[in-house]
């Protein structure tokens, strides 16, 4: 599932983000949603999210089935 809707990704979903100087590269960190940091619906790169780690960047895909 892509992390371009807001409604998809709530705290404690299971992720894979990428950090702002992994664009690029396309390097994915995977982590646990800590906060939603988009406002908005919807976003065409991901929403914004920070993780449990600390870790800001984009949703690109959401782990299925795993959430706390």
């Amino acid at each position: 599932m892509s992390g371009t809707t807001r409604a998809d990704i709530k705290p404690g979903s299971r992720v894979k983000i990428v950090q702002k100087q992994d664009q690029k590269s396309g390097k994915l960190t995977e982590g646990i949603v800590g906060d939603i940091l988009t406002r908005s619906a919807t976003h065409p790169h991901g929403i914004k999210v920070r993780l449990t780690s600390g870790i800001v960047g984009r949703v690109k895909e959401i782990v299925a089935g795993d959430s706390l």
